[in-house]
């Protein structure tokens, strides 16, 4: 479908922080530097990690905790250094079948959360049973990229 995109994820490590009690941008914010932290060194081999795409960030209705994530390049996923910071964790996520919508500029959560709903309603429409009680966002660009962002919400197919 042009407005959507359904893709299949295999099983994957990835490194997450959750941060509870913040608005969605301060919690993005707040993660961000919990991962960033982990992959310049912050782990327990003191390893440098590239940086990868996308960041997620877990969005559950009506809570307050939101899951930011990074994940783990391809050649660490075997044994990914574990984190020494105890608000960050490694986590396997199971091979997943997820509805992908894409979109650019500069998103905001009130943006992520209009272009989530679009595609729950086009899902609805569709037929398409997913998993309606979260959604993740997903951000590919740099804060510092300007022009031809990328930019996702994804939600799980039932």
């Amino acid at each position: 479908a042009k407005d959507y995109e359904l893709r299949q994820y295999e099983t994957a490590k990835w490194v997450s922080t959750v941060i509870r009690g913040e608005t969605q941008k301060e919690a993005m914010r707040q993660g961000f530097w919990k991962l960033f932290h982990y992959i310049q060194g912050k782990n327990e081999k003191e390893m440098k990690i590239d940086m990868t795409v996308p960041v997620t960030c877990l969005v559950k209705s009506g809570c307050a905790d939101f899951k930011i994530s990074f994940f783990v390049p391809f050649e660490h996923q075997d044994s990914p250094p574990q984190p020494t910071d105890s608000d960050v964790f490694t986590e396997e996520r199971k091979a997943a079948a997820i509805f992908v919508r894409s979109f650019g500029g500069f998103a905001s959560p009130e943006k992520y959360a209009e272009e989530a709903e679009v595609l729950a309603r086009i899902l609805r429409s569709r037929g398409q049973p997913f998993h309606e009680d979260f959604f993740y966002t997903a951000g590919y660009d740099s804060p510092f990229k300007l022009f031809n962002r990328h930019n996702e919400v994804w939600y799980f197919r039932k």
